[in-house]
């Protein structure tokens, strides 16, 4: 009896290694088998199964010095057996048999040889699920299934549809892919910027998804914010002449600046106006002015360099009260021109209200709710009942901060929508 509570500290440590295997592997994984085998499930159910049995066998057998070549072994060993069962692929057992003698000094198989100059598995992988023939969410939903593992009730969140929506929309893209025989390959330099839309906004949700996590315990997802940043930066590097990439790297590293401000000790949220800036990385702040500046003397504005022209203006300020609200109000309206996101119309209410006081903020606020595009949307009320809480209005605010509460993904927005929720009660009181 003595033994039961070793071997549950035993599995619990494992269960932590594998799941930071997990995040380190699964993309490199997916990709590999998929380059190599042509098939989507066959190459999730495979890199899944292997996080299986090491789960299973490594509280057992130990934990290997190499965990992401023991993966990659099991996960392209399942794929053979599967591929033997199968006439139809008995050519691709020999590709796979090529593919286990071609291993490099890492962890990882020595990516095949093609004439994209795409120097990173991972990101040819994203070329690759953004083929034109697929629609832009499609493209964006499949990259980020296939290269962070997200759950499809995780891209549901970052869509903002349910989640047996976005798993229509996965299955329908897997159909046409199979039905339109798209090849899953790397196409050629010259094609590739027709297909940087879909890799720039699959970037931007991986980002998004570490930045301001849609659920779990933990606010932050540092691995996936950590993942987007190197993959844009290859993306940058690749293509010099194309501003949006520029961009993109640069509000990333405006973001991730902030992180350490963002979660006090205890893991619960700290706002934008809360946060000391004396923990902002200002090296890093340093490097993303010059992406930005780089990208904006192409003089072909995207969305991207207007949301980090507009991170640059909170990373200027030294606190919050000196923050140029009116200039981000106007690139917000600019944003708002250019995407019609209801999202950032969210947002430009948010500024509006810190240039013109809340009761212009909760104008516009009550314009979109009209609209019913952010249903659902925990972000929605919360705005509401920071604007009614400033107005003074807390028996209103308290309604909405009960609202948001039940809509938030995460133990820290929820502590924090609840602890206002405390205060403006205490207030009404």
């Amino acid at each position: 009896m003595g033994e039961a509570p070793a071997a549950a500290t035993a599995t619990s440590v494992v269960g932590t290694v594998v799941a930071d295997a997990f995040r380190q592997e699964w993309g490199r994984i997916t990709a590999a088998l998929i380059h190599q085998t042509g098939d989507w499930d066959l190459a999730e159910d495979c890199a899944q199964d292997a996080f299986t049995q090491a789960l299973r066998r490594w509280p057992r057998d130990g934990v290997p010095n190499r965990p992401g070549a023991w993966l990659m072994t099991v996960a392209r060993n399942g794929a053979i057996d599967r591929l033997r069962r199968s006439s139809t692929y008995r050519a691709k057992v020999e590709e796979l048999a090529v593919m286990a003698t071609r291993q490099t000094g890492t962890d990882h198989p020595e990516p095949g040889a093609d004439d994209s100059g795409v120097p990173d598995e991972r990101l040819r992988l994203i070329f690759t699920c953004c083929h034109p023939a697929l629609a832009m969410e499609a493209r964006v939903a499949l990259t980020l299934r296939t290269l962070t593992g997200l759950s499809t009730a995780e891209i549901g969140r970052a869509f903002l549809v349910p989640e047996a929506t976005m798993a229509k929309r996965l299955v329908r893209a897997k159909h046409k892919i199979a039905n339109a025989r798209i090849p899953y390959r790397v196409p050629p330099a010259s094609a590739l910027p027709q297909r940087v839309p879909g890799v720039l906004a699959a970037l931007y949700l991986v980002f998004n998804e570490g930045y301001a996590a849609s659920a779990g315990d933990d606010l932050i997802r540092r691995d996936l914010c950590d993942r987007a940043v190197a993959l844009t930066q290859v993306l940058a590097e690749l293509l010099p002449a194309e501003p949006e990439a520029k961009g993109l790297l640069a509000l990333m590293l405006f973001h991730r600046a902030r992180q350490a401000a963002r979660v006090n000790d205890r893991g619960d949220l700290v706002t934008l106006e809360d946060q000391d800036r004396t923990r902002w990385d200002q090296a890093q702040i340093g490097v993303a002015r010059r992406h930005l500046e780089a990208a904006l003397a192409g003089q072909r504005p995207g969305q991207y360099q207007i949301q980090a022209a507009i991170a640059g203006c909170h990373a200027a300020a030294p606190t919050a009260q000196a923050t140029d609200w009116p200039r981000i109000a106007r690139l917000y309206q600019h944003l708002a021109d250019m995407t019609g996101s209801p999202v950032v119309e969210l947002n430009r209410a948010v500024a509006v209200a810190m240039t013109d006081g809340p009761a212009a903020g909760l104008a516009l606020l009550q314009r979109l709710e009209a609209g019913g595009a952010l249903a659902g949307y925990y972000l929605l009320p919360a705005t509401r009942a920071d604007f009614l809480r400033r107005l003074g209005r807390n028996t209103e605010a308290a309604s909405a901060y009960e609202e948001a509460a039940a809509l938030a993904g995460t133990g820290p927005e929820r502590r924090f929508l609840n602890a206002r929720l405390a205060e403006v009660r205490s207030q009404h009181t």
